[in-house]
């Protein structure tokens, strides 16, 4: 039962295929040969030197030969299907003793006529694909001087001719080269096979990192507008309600209808923000106006959102240079870190004025957001380097790696007691340094 081949190559497997079915089709054939010609050789009949009746000596060859012919056909059958995957006994560690038994049986037929000498040549191959090779080398050599003294017997001359040593040997020797060179080829596919399956799970692997970080980076993304949008505005949502509800419990209706009609606002805006970044698109606010536009509403709406709340916020916008086409991914980050730079300084700095500055200066475009407010230490706890418990602190490491991925700077310049600026460089032209700085 020689061993299962591998998956190969096309061409490599084909050739595979083909030299297993010969060997099997040659055996068979061999063997058949051999019992038609035990039947019906000239000579072949009356009784052997010991007085055995002919009939009765060729059926018991017959009966042999069946018995070596259903041995070899157990076990190959036994290991195709191992190898199809149709049976789980693994007939491989049997495959010496199996092998034995075909050689003895065949040993035994040899003796008894010389008709079974060209059946060793199928069994040569089965040697050097089963056995080591040295022992498959002396186990070939002793099968074949076997041949030789058979038919030196079966001739009756006094010593063996050239032709009973020369074609035996001559076999031996073609079915050695070829069986080293199938032994080759069989090498040769497992290593490719090996190689095919390496390349295989490496791809796999490759494919399922890529597609972690695919839903890591949809994560991040998602993150990101969530809190810079959905967030920020359930944020506003909650505080100017809250005004509206005190409004409305002083009696002062048409202040607490201006704050109703601003929750209604906030909420209609940040459904547009929603569907906008489900569908993977720019901001509602920037397709409908320009970046300076868009920043300059956004000044007036924290003013109208800190006022509901009852604060003096001061907010305006200012801009310098001439402004220039941008990126989409650059407005929106622009406008995002206004965004989130605002909504911080209107939730917790306590501050009178806010100034945003747009800034386009040649080869890159600059975002500066100041505060004159309470301030903060960016390395206490909290400040956003790292999150809090509640889930806020995201902010700005949003901010930083949406700025690190277009190649820009964030720098947050700030103290207890002296104010916050929020500074973002973004070149125009390639280069740029990493994010740092942290804030909710």
């Amino acid at each position: 039962m020689p061993a299962a081949d591998p998956q190969t190559t096309p061409s490599g497997a084909a050739i595979l295929r083909f030299l297993r079915v010969t060997l099997h089709v040659g055996f068979a054939v061999l063997l058949l040969v051999a019992i038609l010609r035990l039947h019906f050789a000239d000579g072949a009949v009356g009784a052997d030197d010991a007085g055995t009746p002919a009939g009765a000596r060729r059926l018991a060859w017959s009966a042999l030969a069946l018995a070596l012919a259903a041995a070899y056909l157990a076990g190959t059958v036994l290991e195709k299907r191992f190898a199809a995957g149709r049976s789980s006994f693994n007939p491989h560690p049997y495959a010496a003793p199996w092998l034995g038994l075909v050689t003895a049986l065949w040993g035994v037929l040899l003796a008894g006529s010389a008709e079974f000498s060209w059946v060793a040549f199928p069994l040569f191959f089965l040697h050097l694909h089963v056995l080591p090779r040295r022992i498959a080398l002396l186990t070939i050599a002793a099968m074949t001087a076997a041949v030789v003294a058979s038919q030196w017997v079966a001739s009756g001359l006094p010593s063996p001719t050239l032709p009973m040593v020369l074609g035996p040997g001559l076999g031996a020797v073609f079915a050695v080269v070829t069986g080293l060179a199938y032994r080759a080829l069989y090498q040769e596919s497992e290593a490719q096979r090996l190689a095919a399956d390496e390349l295989r799970r490496t791809r796999a692997e490759l494919a399922r990192t890529q597609h972690e970080a695919g839903v890591a980076a949809e994560r991040e993304r998602l993150a990101r507008e969530i809190h810079d949008t959905l967030a920020q505005g359930l944020s506003s949502i909650v505080l100017v309600a809250r005004a509206a509800e005190k409004s409305l419990a002083s009696g002062d209706l048409a202040t607490a209808a201006e704050r109703f009609a601003l929750v209604q606002q906030t909420a209609s805006e940040n459904l547009a923000e929603a569907r906008s970044f489900v569908r993977g698109l720019t901001s509602p606010q920037l397709q409908e106006s320009s970046l300076p536009e868009s920043l300059q509403r956004l000044c007036g709406e924290t003013e109208t959102l800190a006022a509901a709340r009852g604060d003096g916020l001061r907010c305006r916008f200012e801009l310098v240079g001439d402004p220039a086409e941008l990126p989409p991914q650059y407005s929106v980050t622009l406008l995002r870190a206004a965004q989130a730079s605002l909504s911080n300084v209107r939730l917790h700095a306590k501050a009178s004025t806010a100034v945003v500055t747009l800034a386009f200066l040649g080869d890159e475009v600059t975002l500066d957001v100041y505060d004159d407010g309470t301030g903060f230490a960016p390395e206490a706890p909290g400040s956003g380097v790292a999150g809090r418990a509640d889930g806020s602190g995201f902010g700005f490491r949003s901010l930083a790696a949406r700025v690190a991925e277009l190649n820009g700077s964030l720098e947050v310049e700030t103290a207890p007691g002296e104010g916050t600026v929020v500074a973002i460089r973004l070149p125009l032209t390639g280069g740029g340094n990493g994010a740092e700085g942290e804030r909710d």
